[in-house]
């Protein structure tokens, strides 16, 4: 209540201008939270909520409850240990790209209180793979899983995408619990071609050739690789990388990025870029259903877009293994996380679940 009423007011109206600057003020703070062992541990007792029916063991990998934070709050690794306290199970950093990218003019990011949606158009702004491998190589090894997404460099051509991720995927292996190849930014020109099976199958063929050769040289196992994909994309596509990610055995799919409608938003934009939000909720459940129906559940997914209530986690979680957010964060304030879990806990004693993986048997 305080954060929606008293301090979202305030960064909104500093930040009225360009929504950015809300973000250049909160970013650092977490930095500094988390490199203060005794504040992130005090805070951390405020934001979490523990349960053990909330806890899984997925992909080689320990989650204390599904809700994380998707790609794109912490491009460049820096907050990591700050944003751990907010109560997340798991962490994405990123979308990294090979080049370091200023990404597109400010402002970019344009917020819709009412309907509690943002457009951005951030062009995956970054300090490139080799200064992320160094933030990393200095930041203390997290208590949750850390994801981290990977993007094409907007100079590089689509023929030599391949050859732009490989080197991310190198630089950043041995930080990363498990990797993203994000191929659905609308904001960056072309992308989303990758999408296509031809050019989807030889870059997933290429990273998981490399996902081999990079474990066998640091003796650990191999490295999960998931695909984020877009929600505007057709049935038959989506057919066709489900038919990629049964054939290169990746672990699973992400879904959803940004879209480029502008439906569910109560006022008309000229405003270029993703759509994230409430308005993005009904095209992720519908893709994500989607999927868990057509692979009759063998396909892991990640469900993300447009959550920020206990019901649309608890309705996404009928189909995905785990779930994102990112723009609810921005409008429910830092204990998203803790509200969503507890309320999670709650949904799953009225219907008699025990454990959260109960949830998609019980749809």
């Amino acid at each position: 209540m305080i954060y929606r009423w008293m301090v979202r007011p305030i960064l909104f109206k500093m930040s009225k201008k360009d929504s950015e600057k809300a973000h250049d003020l909160v970013l650092p703070l977490l930095s500094i939270i988390g490199k203060q062992k005794w504040l992130a541990k005090l805070i951390e007792q405020f934001s979490t909520f523990e349960d053990a029916g909330l806890e899984q063991e997925l992909f080689g990998l320990k989650f204390r409850n599904p809700v994380g934070l998707a790609a794109g709050y912490d491009k460049n690794a820096v907050a990591l240990q700050g944003l751990q306290t907010l109560g997340f199970g798991f962490i994405e950093a990123g979308t990294v790209t090979r080049d370091e990218q200023e990404g597109n003019p400010r402002p970019r990011i344009f917020r819709f209180p009412k309907d509690e949606a943002i457009i951005n158009r951030m062009g995956f702004n970054n300090d490139g793979a080799d200064k992320v491998s160094e933030y990393l190589r200095e930041t203390r090894k997290l208590d949750i899983p850390l994801g981290i997404s990977l993007g094409k460099s907007k100079n590089t051509p689509l023929e030599k995408a391949a050859e732009d991720y490989l080197y991310s995927f190198r630089k950043l292996y041995s930080y990363g619990d498990y990797f993203v190849v994000n191929v659905s930014s609308p904001n960056t020109p072309g992308l989303r071609q990758l999408q296509e099976k031809k050019n989807l199958d030889n870059l997933i063929l290429e990273l998981q050739r490399e996902n081999k050769i990079l474990a066998k040289q640091i003796g650990c196992p191999r490295k999960r690789i998931w695909i984020k994909i877009s929600p505007d994309i057709d049935r038959d596509t989506i057919d066709e990388l489900v038919s990629v990610c049964f054939e290169r055995g990746f672990t699973g799919l992400i879904a959803v990025n940004t879209t480029i409608t502008r439906d569910g938003l109560s006022m008309s934009t000229a405003e270029e870029g993703g759509l994230s939000g409430k308005p993005l909720w009904p095209k992720a459940i519908s893709v994500v259903r989607y999927i868990y129906e057509r692979t009759k559940g063998i396909i892991p997914i990640i469900g993300v877009g447009g959550i920020s209530s206990p019901e649309e986690a608890y309705e996404m979680l009928k189909y995905a293994h785990l779930i994102q957010i990112y723009t609810g964060l921005i409008y429910k304030g830092p204990f998203i996380a803790r509200q969503i879990n507890k309320g999670l806990r709650q949904l799953m004693d009225r219907d008699g679940i025990k454990h959260i993986s109960e949830i998609r048997r019980k749809r």
